[in-house]
């Protein structure tokens, strides 16, 4: 039994939810009151993960142009910068716990993805 059970699927299910919640916390959570940085480097990502999951060869992708691969790797890269972003923007409270939560977890999907779905398939039909 593998604990890297996170499939294609799986991933995908998640990714509008995610983009949503990225777009949309930053708000309700009232980031950015210090440094606005921390509002818009929330939406920001959220636009570009809900582009990023439309152009996705995965079973919720619209366009499906770009490999799942690159998906994961973009998700890891967005998961490192988060971590990074209280540290290098000077985030405090509420602004750099978001990021580092939100960092973390990403990073834990990332190391959690099932290999076999990381390799190269055709387009879905």
């Amino acid at each position: 039994m593998t604990t890297r059970f996170v499939t294609k699927d799986i991933h995908a299910f998640l990714d509008y939810p995610v983009a949503a919640l990225l777009i949309g916390a930053p708000f309700l959570l009232g980031l950015g009151t210090e440094n606005p940085a921390a509002l818009w480097l929330g939406v920001g990502t959220g636009i570009a993960a809900l582009l990023l999951t439309v152009l996705t060869n995965h079973r919720l992708g619209l366009i499906r142009v770009l490999p799942y691969r690159i998906h994961v790797a973009v998700d890891g890269l967005v998961g490192l910068v988060f971590i990074a972003a209280p540290f290098a923007l000077g985030l405090s409270g509420i602004d750099a716990w978001f990021y580092l939560v939100n960092g973390a977890t990403v990073l834990a999907v990332v190391s959690l993805s099932n290999p076999e779905s990381l390799r190269a398939t055709p387009a879905l039909a």
